[in-house]
């Protein structure tokens, strides 16, 4: 089970990619979460502290990592063609949900280093993470799916596209869903989230209606959530009315991908 998901920045796409790892793990599956964002900070949603995440080297800003695996002896040429499963086992961080974590990092920008070694590493590994591993993958993804490129995006089971009421955010949704689309992506869906008015849930059901898309989940705001994204206390899952609505549709996505 393979399955991304993706939003404009802000909309809580991480609260959400964290919590279907969490889900997925307690229905006894072993999960691999990775955190492909520029500004990665899924590992707080599973667990670790923020002293645990700071110390977590991101892959795209190994060098020595990327040194190894594309490395010549000849100089501004690097190798095309490396194993990737190591960095798997050696990089991936246990948190305390149970989820394994792989954070991508972000490549630099032109004009601070060539960043072709990078790139290739980053790019073969999201490869083998979505079309050879056995284990459920959840992606924490940026507003596109260019991590994925399309020898990989047609093994993604699914595409969740995170959105709440606010028109840009529901603009942005329906560039990754067409997007999606035009790499073959089996299941793309809208999330609805922090809804919490019958009129906002109208908003996004009646825009999907005109784009033609499906909504597969409206979560509630939570008070909760923003309480604890605040203190940075723990969850508690049992009360949490939009980890419940998450823990069904983790439950559907499980039937779905059986």
């Amino acid at each position: 089970m393979k399955i991304a998901v993706c939003g404009k920045g802000g909309v809580g796409k991480t609260f959400i990619a964290g919590s279907l790892a969490r889900c997925l793990v307690q229905a006894g599956h072993p999960v691999l979460a990775i955190d492909a964002d520029s500004s990665p900070n899924l590992a707080l949603t599973l667990g670790l502290t923020s002293g645990d995440a700071a110390r977590i080297v991101p892959v795209a800003e190994n060098e020595e990592l990327i040194r190894l695996k594309t490395a010549t002896e000849y100089p501004g040429v690097f190798r095309l063609t490396f194993t990737v499963d190591d960095i798997i086992r050696n990089h991936a961080v246990l948190t305390p949900s149970g989820v394994h974590l792989l954070v991508m990092g972000t490549i630099r920008a032109m004009g601070s280093g060539c960043t072709c070694p990078a790139h290739s590493v980053v790019k073969a590994l999201m490869r083998h993470l979505v079309v050879e591993r056995n284990e459920a993958v959840i992606l924490d993804m940026e507003a596109g799916i260019e991590h994925l490129g399309r020898g990989t995006a047609g093994h993604v089971n699914s595409l969740l596209v995170v959105t709440d009421a606010n028109r840009k955010s529901l603009e942005v949704a329906a560039t990754i869903c067409r997007l999606a689309r035009e790499s073959e992506i089996a299941h793309v869906g809208l999330v609805g989230n922090r809804v919490d008015e019958s009129r906002h849930e109208t908003a996004i059901r009646s825009f999907a209606d005109e784009h033609g898309l499906d909504v597969i989940a409206i979560i509630p705001y939570d008070m909760q959530v923003t309480e604890t994204g605040i203190s940075g206390n723990a969850l508690d899952e049992s009360s949490s009315v939009a980890f419940q609505v998450i823990r069904e549709l983790s439950s559907r996505l499980i039937r779905d991908g059986e």
